[in-house]
């Protein structure tokens, strides 16, 4: 009877840590997966995002949720919402946006420059409309394409450009889409929707098979653009966004950069653009 007794007690004992530690398991497991980082970043960069995610979340623990489109959609959505750990978008001047709508607090967070973007013509493998210059957008029968001037950074370029150089007019009548990222302006070109696009020279490293490029005159480039991210002012874990942001940044991530084309520094950007602008942030 006594044996029963104390094995009854050891069992209860045993019983008592496990169900103990299986508390303290499961806390943890509730504290460590549900640590995310919310982003919210034009497309401008989305092959980059998509690969540097996966990797910060095998490396650290922390899942990556992208929410990627136009820059002004995605800070529209930012400020309507009131959600999300960082912005990126593809511009600056939407940067300055999210700062005066108060997505952004860009007197107490300092701004990561992580690559730099020039405008280009991206056309068809093999450029079967034999697209020159600037000039020959505005021929007849070209199909264009460029992103929506209203709310993708792209399009803003790009639209900027051709009134810059007296083009717009000319132009204008053969734009046939108006895309709403610029991941989506970017695929006009693989899917034959259009005869070229006013885009970032990356586009066609994204697509090499399926597209070429026709770098514009340096001295009819007005504007060269940057990405930059900023913590949130929505953040709940700013720990944790500023060391995704670091990771962008990091020389592991710049080896993503590079593989699609970005160039690191403005003076790489200003060999194709030498007279340009850029918008500053601060």
């Amino acid at each position: 009877m006594e044996k029963m007794y104390k094995k009854a007690i050891a069992f209860l004992v045993v019983g008592i840590v496990i169900g103990v530690f299986g508390v303290l398991a499961i806390g943890w497991l509730q504290t460590h997966s549900t640590k995310k980082v919310v982003v919210f970043a034009g497309a401008a960069a989305a092959p980059v995002y998509k690969e540097a995610a996966s990797l910060f979340e095998g490396k650290y623990g922390v899942k990556v949720e992208l929410r990627l489109g136009g820059s002004g959609s995605v800070l529209s959505a930012m400020k309507i919402a009131k959600i999300g750990d960082v912005f990126i978008p593809g511009s600056p001047e939407y940067l300055l946006l999210a700062d005066k709508s108060g997505v952004v607090n860009l007197s107490q967070v300092q701004a990561k420059i992580l690559a730099y973007l020039v405008p280009a013509i991206i056309v068809q493998e093999g450029n079967p409309k034999n697209i020159t210059c600037l000039e020959d957008l505005a021929k007849p029968g070209v199909r264009i394409g460029i992103g929506d001037p209203e709310s993708v950074c792209v399009g803003l370029y790009a639209k900027e450009l051709l009134e810059e150089n007296g083009l717009w007019e000319a132009v204008s009548p053969n734009i046939e889409v108006y895309a709403q990222s610029c991941e989506a302006t970017a695929a006009l070109i693989p899917v034959g929707a259009v005869d070229a696009i006013i885009g970032w020279h990356v586009f066609e490293v994204w697509t090499p098979d399926k597209a070429d490029i026709v770098w514009i005159t340096a001295s009819k480039i007005p504007k060269i653009s940057y990405i930059a991210g900023a913590v949130s002012a929505f953040t709940e874990d700013k720990a944790s966004a500023e060391k995704f942001l670091d990771f962008l940044a990091s020389e592991e991530v710049g080896e993503i950069w590079t593989k699609y084309g970005y160039f690191a520094t403005e003076q790489e950007a200003k060999q194709h653009a030498p007279n340009a602008e850029i918008e500053s942030v601060g």
